[in-house]
């Protein structure tokens, strides 16, 4: 936005409350105050995936430590907070074309909602493997037109990314079942 000075040249900057504003700013300043609603919404949002990252990892490690999941169970159920975590990021990213942050957006959806082929309410935490698998599969999909880089720039998760989702797509039909590996698929294509 130009802010109009006395001398005719203009500079550069936000207008204060008491300068003198062309009429021809005030779809800028609509403007900025839109993308300012927007960022703090987008806050607010980051807000609540970190809370819901922390909830699911919080009852993942209560899980682990007193039921005595160990192994491979363990090892997969780890990984839930951060592939939500790494799909809610690639949602934001503006190098994410916009017809795979809806793809991205059905798996953060799909790790949200309370009702899904492995409810958690029922099963407890191993109720997230049925999100795990269809987090996966909706990375792999995205993969084929995103620079993994951009994947390995959002995982918080150890070891390399790709190597996490190679492992969870090979082991998709023995966490889940073939059944719902293969129904989390068709889901998939209908997204």
């Amino acid at each position: 936005m130009r802010r109009s000075t006395t001398s005719g040249s203009s500079t550069a900057a936000w207008p204060s409350p008491s300068a003198e504003v062309v009429p021809t700013c005030l779809p800028q300043r609509r403007n900025r105050m839109e993308f300012e609603d927007r960022l703090r919404d987008e806050e607010l949002s980051q807000d609540r995936a970190d809370r819901f990252y922390d909830r699911v990892r919080g009852s993942i490690h209560e899980f682990t430590e007193h039921k005595g999941a160990v192994g491979k169970t363990a090892e997969f159920l780890m990984l839930v907070p951060d592939m939500f975590m790494l799909l809610w990021r690639l949602t934001t990213d503006s190098r994410v074309s916009g017809k795979y942050k809806i793809l991205l957006g059905s798996g953060v959806a799909y790790f949200i909602l309370p009702f899904d082929l492995i409810p958690e309410a029922i099963v407890g935490p191993l109720g997230y493997m049925d999100d795990l698998v269809f987090g996966v599969y909706v990375l792999n999909k995205v993969l084929s037109t995103t620079d993994p880089a951009i994947l390995r720039e959002h995982w918080s998760g150890s070891g390399d990314v790709l190597d996490t989702i190679q492992r969870v797509l090979n082991s998709a039909d023995t966490l889940v079942g073939s059944k719902i590996a293969s129904r989390l698929k068709k889901m998939l294509k209908r997204t």
